[in-house]
């Protein structure tokens, strides 16, 4: 039995993984969803990454999913708690000293039209669901978006990237060259949009789980 540690992306909170927490205890696994303090000006990212420390407490073999923005944190966590794996869905791979408002430039991101973000983030989710998202969304306060990013080194753990062939957001031919230059890997691909969790939480459980079993 694992744990994972699901951490969630921007504007997010631990609602955002409801729906693959029961598909993870259902195949025997532990799974630990946390509200990071976002909306706390005091809070920069190693507070971020103490909330998630101290939820999952003393559980062992533990998986970190980091979603999105949640990419600037899940590092952190493994640097600060042994984890057998690290897993980053669609999510930001950050630099040495790079703070969160600093990536999109450094990553040649671009522009998006923000004002439909059903159809650029959600739109293989069902409408109910993601109409809730929408009305759960929090703000992002300045010292997390704004601090460098704390390591000088990727974490010493084995690390995959899941990359969502239909992500609207961040596209798949421009993470899979983020994901070239900063892991140095090739990502995993799934089906879907940006929020797999909630579009299509048993195939995202499947592929978590076959990261254990080496199905993936």
């Amino acid at each position: 039995m694992a744990t994972f540690a699901l951490i969630h992306g921007g504007g997010g909170s631990a609602w955002d993984w409801h729906l693959l927490e029961p598909e993870l205890r259902d195949r025997g696994h532990d799974a630990v969803a946390v509200s990071l303090p976002i909306e706390d000006e005091s809070a920069g990212l190693l507070d971020h990454a103490d909330a998630v420390v101290e939820a999952v407490g003393g559980r062992r073999d533990l998986v970190v999913v980091a979603h999105s923005w949640g990419g600037f944190v899940g590092p952190l966590v493994c640097a600060r708690t042994p984890a057998d794996l690290l897993v980053l869905v669609t999510a930001m791979i950050p630099a040495p000293g790079e703070p969160p408002s600093d990536w999109w430039g450094n990553t040649g991101f671009g522009s998006k039209d923000m004002s439909d973000p059903i159809g650029l983030f959600l739109h293989d989710v069902p409408g109910d669901v993601a109409e809730e998202l929408l009305t759960r969304s929090r703000d992002h306060a300045d010292k997390a978006m704004g601090e460098p990013w704390p390591l000088d080194a990727w974490p010493d753990v084995p690390t995959r990237f899941l990359l969502c062939r239909d992500d609207r957001f961040f596209t798949p031919d421009f993470m899979r060259g983020v994901v070239r230059d900063r892991l140095g890997i090739t990502p995993d691909e799934i089906d879907g949009s940006h929020a797999p969790m909630l579009a299509r939480p048993k195939e995202l459980a499947d592929r978590l789980e076959g990261y254990l079993t080496g199905r993936s």
